[in-house]
Formats: C-alpha cells, sequence, structure tokens
C-alpha cells in the first residue's frame, strides 16, 4: 500500500511540475535577463536563465530554475544548453552588447563581434528551437531589441543596425510561423540607467568617440539625463505581456520613454 500511494505521490509531482511553463532566457547574469527570470520565476514558471558564466547566487534556490551555461556566438554551447533545458514553451533572446562611437573610429572587428551576439546569436537561438516549437504547434520566441531601433540617434549606427536586423527578421518570422500556431514577438526597452549595459561595453567602446564627435556626444548624454527612463522591470512586465499575448501583437515597446517613442 505505501509503494502504491507513493508512486501516485511521484505521479501527482510530475504532473504539477509539467503544468507548468517553461522559459529560457539568455543573457540573465545582469541587467534585464537577470530581472526577467526573476519576474517569471515569480508568476509560477519553469525559468532557465542563461549566462555566460553561471553564478547560482544571483536568483533564488528553486525547483523552478535553474541556471544554465550558454554563449550564443557558439553554435556547441547552443545545442549544449538547450539539450540539457528540455522542451521550452518560451524563448527570450535577450543577451546583447552596446556599442556607442562614430562608424569612422569603429574597428570592423568590433562591428562583426557586436553583430555576432546581438543578430547572429538570436538568430542561432530562435533557428535551433523552431524544430520543436512547430512540431508542436505551439511556442513563442521574444526577441529583445532597443527603442534605438524607433527613431534615429547619431553615434549608435552599428548597434542600431544590428538590432534593426533583428526587427525585420521578427517581423517575417512571426508570418512565418504563424501557419503552424508560433509566435513571434519584438520587446523594444528604451534607456535604462540602472543596468550595467554601459558599463560592460566600455572596453569595447574605448576610444570610439574621436574629438570632431565629442559635441554631439554631449548633447546625447545630456538628452539621456531626462526623468523618463526604463527600469529592468518595465522590460520584464513587457516580456511577460509579450509571452502571454494572444492578439497578434508584434511589438512590445518596453519604458515610459519607449513608449513614447513609439507613439
Amino acid at each position: 500500500m505505501a509503494l502504491i500511494v507513493g508512486a501516485m505521490q511521484t505521479t501527482q509531482e510530475l504532473s504539477m511540475k509539467t503544468a507548468f511553463k517553461t522559459v529560457l532566457i539568455t543573457g540573465c547574469s545582469s541587467g534585464y535577463g537577470l530581472e526577467t527570470a526573476r519576474y517569471f520565476h515569480e508568476k509560477g514558471w519553469m525559468v532557465i536563465a542563461t549566462m555566460r558564466q553561471p553564478r547560482e547566487d544571483l536568483l533564488p534556490r528553486s525547483e523552478r530554475l535553474r541556471v544554465l551555461a550558454l554563449d550564443v556566438t557558439r553554435p556547441e554551447s547552443i545545442a549544449a544548453a538547450l539539450e540539457a533545458s528540455g522542451p521550452i514553451d518560451v524563448l527570450v533572446n535577450n543577451a546583447g552588447i552596446g556599442l556607442f562611437g562614430a562608424l569612422e573610429a569603429t574597428p570592423l572587428a568590433t562591428t562583426r563581434e557586436v553583430f555576432e551576439t546581438n543578430t547572429f546569436g538570436v538568430i542561432a537561438m530562435t533557428q535551433a528551437v523552431v524544430t520543436q516549437f512547430r512540431s508542436r504547434r505551439a511556442g513563442t520566441v521574444i526577441n529583445v531589441t532597443s527603442s534605438a531601433t524607433l527613431a534615429p540617434m547619431p553615434l549608435v549606427a552599428v548597434y542600431t543596425a544590428s538590432k534593426q536586423a533583428i526587427q525585420g527578421f521578427t517581423g517575417s518570422l512571426a508570418l512565418e510561423l504563424e501557419p503552424f500556431g508560433v509566435r513571434a514577438k519584438l520587446v523594444e526597452p528604451g534607456y535604462a540607467p540602472s543596468t550595467q549595459f554601459t558599463a560592460n561595453g566600455q572596453t569595447r567602446m574605448a576610444g570610439l568617440v574621436p574629438e570632431a564627435y565629442v559635441p554631439q556626444a554631449q548633447r546625447i548624454f545630456a538628452a539621456l539625463s531626462s526623468p523618463m527612463v526604463t527600469t529592468e522591470r518595465d522590460v520584464a512586465e513587457a516580456v511577460w505581456h509579450a509571452a502571454n499575448d494572444e492578439s497578434g501583437q508584434l511589438r512590445f515597446p518596453a519604458g515610459a520613454d519607449a513608449v513614447a517613442l513609439a507613439g
């Protein structure tokens, strides 16, 4: 009798676990990704938080939360992470790197580095999950871009190009996957001074603002001092809404400044 009861409890536990939806989020070591992982966990989802260098101390210990290593620029890393994660319901392509500087001062190698993560990394992750989504006729891909795609701004030409490519990619993909019940969404965050996004790119951006461009840079920094900014929670909430949206909406601006730009 004890064995039967134990088996029933195990079955019930497995049923409860499989009832949770699962989200895999890239770039969870800080900023938007970290807050989005926390937010989905608070909402009761199974969360797979991925980072280039995994840190278990950043997120709460939970049976519904796993931290995995993932470098979106390495195919073998993508394959290993997806094998370890098992079936997922939502992929959030959040991992990205920033760049601020004049085009004429930006080495082509730096441009390629930005595109490898912001553009090709997103495409590679998406391609890696599309087959399981199409086969199940369910699943959502959410690509986090930037409000830089909503209005032109100087000194971010390369960064904007890497994100604009994903805007077009996602719009086309949404139509391509619609017949299979699979969704593709865009989340467009504004400027978030509370994140480490700029600090993380300081080495990459060193020397990219020659003297002739300093006045432009100063005007941009002055404009960014506006109180209308984006927070990490703004982005997490926008990703949550995108993950649960069934209306066909493609774009989800995140943060007061992004919402204002989106009009």
